[in-house]
C-alpha cells in the first residue's frame, strides 16, 4: 500500500510542499498553526515529521490523522485512491457495508453526483439548464464542475442509492436524505445542484439552489454538517484551483458557486467561495498551506464583495481576518455592484480580469469604507469619521504600515495634521486597540517568528540569533566540532547558537528547523546531545557510513536515555551493519522494534536531515564517530582524575599507579580521536 502511495503525492493534495535540500520537501504544517514551515517530508525513506508539534509517521499515519481516520479506514482510503482492491484474510472481498463509514460515505456521494449530472439532461431539468443558460454556462461548463439536477419526486435519489447497495442509516448521515414517514426522503429536490469536493477532489456534500417560485424553501440548500462535511472548512473549488493558488500565490475568495465557474472560465483559476457561511479561520488555514504563506509581499489573497453596504460589511468582517496572513490581503469590488457571474455575462471575460486586476489593499478599502459614512464637508463630519475609524487603524499590528495609513488617513479626511491624527489613533490603542501589544516587532502572528508583511527580516524573542560562533583549542569550535561547516551543527555564515529558549535549532540555514519539537529543547542547550542526535540519524538514515565501528559503541557512549535507549534498538535489530543504504524498510524495521515511547524520535529521525555535504559523506561519519568516541573517553577521564584525586599516592600506591595508567593511555587515545575529528 505505501509503495503505490508515495506520500510526497498524498501530502501534496492537503499542502503545497518546496524543496527544502537534501532530498526533504516542506510546507505549513496541516497539523498546528505556524508561520513558517517546519513540516517536513521525506519522500525516499516514505516518512513526514514536524519540528513545530513532533507530529510524523508514514503515509498511512498521515491520512489517518489529516481526515480523523482508523487504521483500516486509511488504508481503504489510499486503496481507493490507488486503485487496489482489498480482500479481508478471511477471505472473499470486503462486503460493503463492512468498509469504513467514511469511505461508504464519499462512495455514496460520488453515486449521487453522476445521478444528478444524468438528471440534467432530463426534460424536468429544463428551468436548471434555462438558468445556467442565462449566467453564460453551456453544457460543457456544467459538465467540467459536475453540476446536476436534483428531481422534485420526495425519494428519487434516495431509491436510486438504495439499490446500489447503501443503507437508508448512511443516506441520512451522510446528508442526502432526511428521515419521512415511510423511509428516507430526498434533502434536495427540484433544484440546480453543485457538488462539494474537497481538496483530494472527493465529493463530501452538495449545494442547491431553487429554481421555482413555488419551493417555499432558501435560495441555496447545503448539506448539513456530517461526518465527512464540516462547512466551516470546506471551500467551493479548491480542488479545481490548488495547482493554480500554489502556482501563482494566488487565491481569490467569491462568494458563489456561480461566480467560482464564472471566474474559472473568464481565465481566473484560483477562485474559491466558502460554502453556506462566512469566511472564517479553518478557510485561513487551508489557503495558507496552499499558498505556502510565510514570505512578506510573496502572494496575495484576494476578496471579492458587492458594493453595496452588505458587501463593506463583509470586507470589515474579512478585516478582522486579514492580520492571520502573513501574505497581502486585497479587496475588489465592482463599482456597479456586479457580481463576477452577471459581470461576466454583461462585459465578457476580460472584465472578470480586470476587476481582479483592480484590487486594492484591504486595511484601504476598510478604511475608506468606514469614512464613507461621514459627511467630510463638515468640521463634525471629518472628525467623527476619525474617531470611528481611529480603532481600524489602530488595530494594524505592524508599526510601520500603521503610521503609513495615519498619513493616508490625515490627507483623506483632510485635516492636514499628522500630529493630531496620530494623537486620537493613539488614544484608540489606549482604549483596547490591538495595535499597542501587537505593534512590537516579531508579534505578528504565533511566536514572533515574524513581522508583519512589508517587513521582512524582523525578529521577535523566539526567531533571534545567537553570538557569532568562536573557535576553541586545537582548531575545533566552541562545541569541539572540526573547522569548516562548524561540525555536524556547523554554524553556517558566522551564525552562532542562541540557547534552549529561542526555537532555533544551531545553524539551521532555513525556516525548516526554526521549530524545536517537544523534548529538543534541552538537545538544543547540550552540543554533547546533538552530536548524539546527529550520529543518530546517520543510522537512521544512512547506516553504511557507520557500520561495524558504531555498533561497538556501546549504549554508556549516549548521555541521554532516549538516545540510548534508541541506540539499543538499532543494535537489536541486527546493527548499522545490517542497514545497507537504509531507505524505508530499514526505517520500518526499526519502527518495529521500538516502543510507543521511541517511535516519535525514530520518524524525526528519519525525516531530519544530518548537516552532511553532498559528496562528503564518509568524512562527515568519520568525523562524527570519532567526536562521539572522543566525549566518551572525556567522560571517563574526568571520572578517573577525580578517582585519582580521592586517593593517596603513597599509600594506595599500586592502585593510583594503575588509575594513572589507564589515565595516560585513555588521554593518547582522546588525542587520536581528535585528530581524526579534525582530519576527516
Amino acid at each position: 500500500m505505501r509503495e503505490r502511495s508515495p506520500i510526497a503525492d498524498v501530502v501534496g493534495e492537503h499542502i503545497q510542499l518546496r524543496n527544502a535540500g537534501g532530498g526533504n520537501l516542506k510546507g505549513l504544517c496541516p497539523f498546528h498553526d505556524e508561520k513558517s514551515p517546519s513540516f517536513n517530508v521525506t519522500p525516499a525513506r516514505g516518512y513526514y515529521y514536524c519540528f513545530g508539534c513532533a507530529e510524523g509517521g508514514d503515509v498511512i499515519t498521515f491520512v489517518r490523522k489529516i481526515e480523523n481516520l482508523s487504521f483500516s479506514e486509511a488504508v481503504e482510503r489510499l486503496a481507493q485512491r490507488a486503485g487496489i482492491q482489498l480482500r479481508y484474510e478471511q477471505g472473499g472481498y470486503v462486503p460493503g457495508r463492512e468498509q469504513g463509514e467514511r469511505v461508504r460515505l464519499i462512495e455514496a456521494h460520488r453515486a449521487a453526483a453522476e445521478f444528478y449530472a444524468e438528471q440534467l439532461a432530463t426534460p424536468d431539468a429544463a428551468p436548471g439548464r434555462r438558468f445556467l443558460s442565462e449566467r453564460g454556462f453551456e453544457r460543457v461548463d456544467a459538465e467540467r464542475f459536475g453540476v446536476g439536477y436534483a428531481p422534485a419526486g420526495w425519494e428519487a435519489l434516495s431509491r436510486h442509492l438504495m439499490a446500489r447497495g447503501f443503507t437508508s442509516q448512511e443516506l441520512i448521515k451522510g446528508g442526502l436524505s432526511r428521515e419521512g414517514r415511510r423511509g428516507p426522503i430526498d434533502r434536495f429536490r427540484g433544484r440546480l445542484v453543485w457538488p462539494i469536493r474537497d481538496i483530494t477532489g472527493d465529493v463530501i456534500g452538495f449545494g442547491a439552489r431553487k429554481l421555482l417560485d413555488s419551493d417555499d424553501g432558501p435560495k441555496y440548500l447545503n448539506t448539513p454538517e456530517s461526518p465527512i462535511y464540516h462547512k466551516s472548512s470546506v471551500l467551493y473549488g479548491v480542488d479545481l484551483a490548488k495547482r493554480e493558488i500554489a502556482r501563482r500565490s494566488q487565491a481569490v475568495i467569491v462568494e458563489g458557486y456561480t461566480d467560482v465557474m464564472a471566474c474559472h472560465l473568464a481565465g481566473v483559476p484560483t477562485a474559491v467561495a466558502t460554502c453556506g457561511t462566512s469566511f472564517g479561520e479553518e478557510h485561513i488555514k487551508v489557503l495558507r498551506r496552499l499558498l505556502l504563506d510565510q514570505a512578506e509581499f510573496r502572494g496575495e489573497v484576494i476578496f471579492t464583495f458587492d458594493g453595496d453596504s452588505a458587501g463593506q460589511k463583509a470586507a470589515l468582517r474579512a478585516f478582522q481576518d486579514e492580520q492571520k496572513f502573513v501574505t497581502q490581503t486585497f479587496v475588489a469590488v465592482q463599482p456597479d455592484g456586479l457580481d463576477p457571474c452577471d459581470l461576466r455575462v454583461k462585459q465578457g471575460d476580460a472584465a472578470v480580469r480586470d476587476l481582479i486586476a483592480s484590487r486594492e489593499p484591504l486595511f484601504a478599502f476598510a478604511i475608506r469604507s468606514v469614512i464613507s459614512r461621514f459627511d467630510l464637508t463638515t468640521n463634525e463630519g471629518r472628525l467623527g469619521a476619525l474617531d470611528a475609524v481611529a480603532p481600524v487603524v489602530a488595530s494594524i499590528k505592524d508599526p510601520g504600515l500603521r503610521k503609513t495609513y495615519v498619513v493616508d488617513l490625515d490627507r483623506w479626511l483632510g485635516f492636514m495634521d499628522e500630529g493630531f491624527v496620530i494623537q486620537r489613533v493613539q488614544q484608540a490603542i489606549g482604549q483596547g486597540g490591538q495595535g499597542g501589544q501587537g505593534g512590537q516587532p516579531g508579534q505578528h502572528g504565533q511566536s514572533g517568528q515574524h513581522g508583519h508583511p512589508g517587513h521582512p527580516g524582523q525578529r521577535g524573542q523566539s526567531g533571534q540569533y545567537g553570538q557569532s560562533g568562536q573557535r576553541g583549542q586545537s582548531g575545533h569550535d566552541r562545541q569541539g566540532f572540526p573547522p569548516g561547516r562548524g561540525g555536524p551543527y556547523g554554524r553556517q555564515q558566522g551564525r552562532g547558537y542562541g540557547g534552549p529558549d529561542q526555537g532555533r535549532q544551531y545553524g539551521a540555514p532555513g525556516p525548516e528547523r526554526q521549530h524545536g519539537g517537544p523534548g529538543q529543547g534541552r538537545e538544543q542547550a547540550d552540543p554533547v546531545a546533538m552530536l548524539e542526535a546527529e550520529a543518530l540519524k546517520l543510522a537512521v538514515q544512512r547506516p553504511a557510513l557507520l557500520g561495524p565501528e558504531f555498533d561497538a559503541l556501546g549504549g554508556e557512549a549516549f548521555i541521554r536515555p532516549e538516545h540510548a535507549a534508541l541506540y539499543g534498538v538499532i543494535v537489536a535489530v541486527g546493527g548499522t551493519a545490517s542497514g545497507g543504504p537504509g531507505g524505508q524498510e530499514w526505517v520500518e524495521r526499526l519502527l518495529g522494534a521500538a516502543g510507543d515511547e521511541l517511535r516519535p524520535a525514530l520518524t524525526r529521525f528519519a525525516v531530519e536531515e544530518p548537516r552532511v555535504e553532498a559528496g562528503g559523506e564518509e568524512r562527515y561519519a568519520a568525523a562524527v564517530l570519532a567526536r562521539l568516541l572522543e566525549t566518551a573517553v572525556g567522560r571517563s577521564v574526568t571520572q578517573i582524575k577525580a578517582r585519582l584525586q580521592r586517593l593517596n599516592p603513597v599509600e594506595e600506591q599500586q592502585e593510583y599507579n594503575r588509575l594513572f595508567g589507564e589515565l595516560v593511555a585513555l588521554e593518547q587515545q582522546r588525542r587520536v580521536l581528535r585528530e581524526r575529528a579534525a582530519g576527516a
